[in-house]
């Protein structure tokens, strides 16, 4: 599988932190690289270094004659496949590939690919602590922090990816051992023009799979089921609903496992991971690992080990006996949905953020149900403002640190304080983790509170 990139000319497109990446590697395969990207030079970070290892810079535009020159062109994720430049490489013959599809053509190993709207870091992380717990050398990342590409020629046996949607666009013959898709529900419809091409770009991850892959479905989630299509791979779900004769269930408060005549059942109560969704994550991530022979005390011991990811229902803290939760990675609809299902109301929800243009309906009967005031931050408040009134108390806040000093003058004892925007983050900040950084800062300087422990 491994490429010849010798002499070639390629463009690596994006000088974010997987465009630098994939030109060092390109330029340890002695290749012709140049880097391209639409920012100024002073927006851009570790140019300097890669121009010391003969990497071409193409800063502040796109030079098409470069493009269309070039043997190959490499995309990141965050670039739209829709831009003249590279209408233009189409015409010219010119291919366009994306990170995942050039990293997999290099790597051995077994592969462990995640996608779905929500909850793929939090199972990208804990397959991987349940393959370290097992003693394998394992990489992790993909759209969760390291870009795939830096997993090359380091000899991992198993590789555990999560993958976007937007990295999912641009692959071509990739093919996981295992493809994992926990869930759809609408997001970055600012991006794509409807919920189908979405939907299509999530599918991808089965596109290739063939006999003796296995592809992990949520069988509770119509859309995923129908995304898996004609795939020739075996078809393992889990189900939070459903008794399944083979797979993962969750039934009274047990997680059970059915294979081949066995039957395991581990009790959910030994989880430090709250809610229903994340029971789901759990019983996602044991599947690869019971199918390949892990022993099922060895992967309980990591779920039951796993605290969760920071910004993902992250237990803050009680203040004034209520309970403050950071969900600032909820940044679609369906998310907030998930979180407000695992809490009991009174809830006081902050929302907000850079409009996605999502169906807003879906949060209709959560918040009439659970929400008894909704704080509304960002760009998106004037929407959400019009569909929820009359639901609830709504106000408005100019930025985090007066939302939660209104959050703390209207909690009670006993409710909650849930930041789950349920919008991206960049009309206010950098990015989710900034936000979610913040709402801890602004929390932690109300009062002294009591330890905190990670919900998510």
């Amino acid at each position: 599988m491994k490429q010849n990139y010798r002499d070639k000319k390629i463009v690596v497109m994006g000088a974010g932190s997987t465009g630098c990446s994939l030109a060092r590697f390109f330029k340890s395969r002695d290749a012709r690289v140049i880097l391209s990207d639409h920012r100024s030079a002073a927006l851009l970070a570790n140019l300097d270094e890669l121009k010391k290892t003969g990497v071409e810079l193409d800063i502040g535009g796109h030079t098409p004659a470069l493009f269309t020159a070039a043997d190959l062109i490499v995309v990141s994720p965050g670039v739209p496949l829709d831009i003249p430049v590279l209408h233009a490489c189409r015409e010219h013959g010119v291919p366009v590939l994306g990170e995942v599809e050039v990293a997999w053509r290099e790597l051995d190993g077994t592969m462990i690919a995640i996608t779905g709207t929500n909850g793929k870091s939090t199972v990208t992380t804990l397959v991987g602590e349940m393959l370290k717990g097992w003693g394998k050398k394992v990489f992790v990342g993909g759209n969760l922090g390291t870009p795939l590409i830096d997993a090359v020629d380091n000899d991992y046996s198993w590789q555990v990816v999560e993958l976007s949607s937007f990295q999912l666009e641009t692959i071509e013959a990739f093919r996981p051992r295992y493809a994992m898709l926990l869930n759809i529900s609408e997001d970055h419809l600012d991006r794509y023009p409807d919920m189908a091409s979405y939907i299509a770009a999530k599918a991808r991850i089965f596109e290739n799979l063939q006999d003796g892959d296995v592809a992990i479905l949520n069988h509770d989630d119509a859309l995923a089921m129908q995304a898996a299509g004609a795939t020739r791979a075996s078809r393992i779900c889990f189900s939070g609903q459903s008794l399944l004769e083979n797979g993962m269930s969750l039934i009274d408060g047990k997680i059970i496992w059915r294979w081949q005549g066995q039957e395991i059942l581990f009790p959910v109560d030994e989880l430090q991971l709250r809610g229903r969704h994340n029971q789901e994550n759990v019983m996602a991530a044991m599947i690869p690992l019971l199918l390949e022979g892990c022993p099922a005390e060895v992967a309980w011991m990591a779920a039951k080990s796993f605290a969760g990811l920071p910004h993902r229902m992250e237990f803050l803290g009680e203040l004034h006996g209520s309970c403050w939760y950071n969900d600032s990675k909820g940044t679609n609809i369906g998310s907030v949905v998930k979180s407000l299902d695992g809490l009991a109301k009174p809830v006081i929800l902050i929302a907000g953020g850079k409009d996605k243009q999502g169906d807003l309906s879906a949060l209709i009967e959560p918040i009439r149900a659970k929400v008894a005031s909704l704080i509304l931050i960002g760009a998106a408040a004037g929407r959400m403002e019009n569909v929820f009134k009359g639901l609830t108390e709504i106000y408005r806040a100019a930025d985090m640190q007066e939302a939660v000093k209104l959050a703390a003058r209207l909690s009670s004892p006993g409710g909650t304080v849930l930041l789950s925007p349920g919008c991206s983050s960049y009309d206010m900040y950098k990015n989710f983790e900034e936000r979610g950084q913040d709402f801890a800062k602004e929390f932690r300087a109300l009062s002294p509170h009591r330890g905190c422990r990670n919900g998510s």
